[in-house]
C-alpha cells in the first residue's frame, strides 16, 4: 500500500525555506508579491519613489528574518501586507489619513470615451468617499476589495480580531454607503 502524502501548498513550501533560511526564497517571493504589495502601498503613499522604497523595505526585512523566530510560520501574504502596513505608518504617523491614489485599479477600465468618463467620475467620487472615512475603515475596504485578502488574513494584517474585522468591515461599507448618499432602503436606481 502507497503512502500518499497531501500535497503541499506553495506558500507553505515557501514558509517552510524562510524558517530554514534559505536566501533564495526572497527573490521567488518579491517576484510573486512584488505588484500587489506595491499597489497597496502606492494607494497610501504619494511619491511612486517612496511607494518603491516602502515596498522595497518589506523585502529587506524579509531577509533580515531569514532563519529566526522572527519568521513567519503562517500566512506569508498576511505577514507581507501586516509589514508594508507598519512600514507605511512609520512614514506618516499612526494616525494621519492616507492619500488614495491609484483606486483607477479597483475598477474595470472602459473602452470608449463615454465609459472612461464615468468611470473617472466614479473613481473620483469614490476616492472622496473613502477619504471621509477614518483610517482604519479606508484599510479594512482596500485589503478586503482591493487587495482581496480574506477575513482572517485581514485581520492578521490589521493586528484585530476576526470579528472586530467583520464588524470594522461593517461599519465601514455602511459609512461609505452614508457619505456617497445610498444609505439603507435607498439602493442604486
Amino acid at each position: 500500500m502507497a503512502l500518499i502524502l497531501p500535497e503541499v501548498s506553495i506558500e507553505d513550501s515557501l514558509l517552510t525555506r524562510i524558517r530554514r533560511g534559505d536566501q533564495a526564497v526572497v527573490g521567488e517571493i518579491y517576484e510573486q508579491f512584488f505588484s500587489s504589495l506595491y499597489q497597496y502601498v502606492r494607494l497610501r503613499i504619494e511619491d511612486t519613489q517612496q511607494a518603491e522604497d516602502i515596498t522595497a523595505e518589506v523585502f529587506l526585512k524579509l531577509l533580515g528574518v531569514l532563519g529566526t523566530a522572527r519568521a513567519p510560520r503562517e500566512h506569508l501574504r498576511g505577514w507581507l501586507f501586516q509589514v508594508a502596513r507598519h512600514e507605511i505608518f512609520r512614514h506618516y504617523g499612526k494616525h494621519k489619513k492616507f492619500p488614495l491614489e491609484s483606486l483607477e485599479e479597483w475598477l474595470p477600465s472602459g473602452e470608449d470615451v463615454e465609459s472612461e468618463t464615468i468611470r473617472n467620475a466614479t473613481i473620483e467620487q469614490t476616492r472622496w468617499a473613502l477619504r471621509r472615512l477614518p483610517a482604519e475603515q479606508q484599510e479594512v475596504l482596500i485589503l478586503r476589495f482591493s487587495e482581496g485578502l480574506d477575513l482572517q488574513a485581514t485581520a492578521d494584517v490589521m493586528g484585530k480580531s476576526l470579528s472586530a474585522v467583520k464588524s470594522l468591515q461593517f461599519r465601514a461599507t455602511e459609512a461609505l454607503r452614508g457619505v456617497l448618499g445610498m444609505g439603507k432602503g435607498r439602493g442604486r436606481e
